[in-house]
């Protein structure tokens, strides 16, 4: 048998070192991106070990629960199960809600309604096309609004909160009147109106602290404070609102006459929530504490 010199040992050992490293190399670098990407994850596992189960749905019933069945093409009996939940969490993450969390929402049907409403939200023709100037459409059986001057969109649907049953928004041509950007109501809890726009008596349209998603004003067209801000800038005195439809929920017709004799908004307003009539002046940069209720 041929003899191998001792010296040349360690330099074969070395050779076989680092042929062996360099067979394994392409498994530790994998290793290490799992690793480096799941915190805690044990060496030497794969990818697939680490992909994190769905965790189960069990939201229960919503309050729109049959509406998103519908438009999610489910069956649409109005009860919860497990695929409606998942398909509802899919959606809400979709629409960046939080928490996603499979429950049928008024906030995720209202968001669902904006979404469908991008492309041509005046494809049923509710709001009049008017071609010499613009015209704000207010939708209350979607409680979606947008501006459009002709056929043309100028200002993309946003969702809006009307009023509740029995102070409900008033339908019909309107012009803005008076604008206000730092306004506090002075008839409901002086509550914050920031960017309000007054087009019918004491209703206009302004942005609020509340949840659009939940109950309904006294009467305004609600917004976002961002829509609001941004709804200032585009309309001005004079610029026409039209509106139409009624809120879901509210039968009552606020041109109805309550009391023997048609009452004013103002009046409507003071009757279901009292009033103080206290003039308050506030800043936009004042840190506001959201009040209850929302004008």
């Amino acid at each position: 048998m041929k003899r191998v010199h001792l010296a040349r040992i360690p330099a074969l050992a070395g050779l076989v070192a680092v042929a062996v490293t360099a067979a394994v190399a392409p498994v530790s670098s994998a290793s290490a991106a799992v690793q480096a990407a799941v915190p805690g994850a044990l060496p030497g596992a794969g990818p697939a070990a680490y992909a994190a189960p769905e965790p189960p749905c069990t939201a229960p019933t919503g309050p729109y629960q049959k509406e998103l069945e519908g438009k999610l093409r489910l069956r649409a009996d109005g009860k919860q199960s497990e695929a409606d939940c998942v398909a509802i969490r899919k959606l809400q993450r979709d629409l960046n809600i939080d928490p996603a969390d499979g429950r049928a929402t008024a906030k995720t049907y209202g968001l669902l309604l904006v979404r469908e409403a991008r492309k041509n939200p005046n494809a049923a023709g509710k709001c009049p096309i008017r071609y010499g100037y613009s015209v704000t459409c207010v939708d209350l059986p979607r409680q979606l609004l947008w501006v459009q001057v002709g056929r043309k969109v100028t200002f993309a649907p946003v969702p809006i909160r009307s009023g509740i049953r029995g102070l409900e928004t008033r339908t019909g041509w309107f012009r803005i009147y008076w604008k206000h950007k730092n306004h506090f109501s002075t008839i409901y809890n002086n509550a914050p109106m920031p960017y309000s726009q007054f087009f019918s008596g004491g209703q206009a349209l302004h942005g609020t602290y509340g949840d659009l998603f939940e109950a309904g004003s006294g009467g305004c067209v609600n917004l976002y404070v961002e829509d609001a801000a941004r709804l200032w800038k585009k309309l001005g005195v004079g610029s026409m609102v039209y509106v139409w439809g009624a809120k879901p929920g509210t039968n009552v017709r606020s041109w109805e006459p309550r009391d023997g004799r048609r009452l004013t908004d103002d009046e409507l307003i003071i009757k279901g929530f009292g009033g103080e009539n206290i003039p308050l002046m506030w800043d936009l940069n004042t840190p506001i504490t959201p009040p209850t209720q929302q004008s």
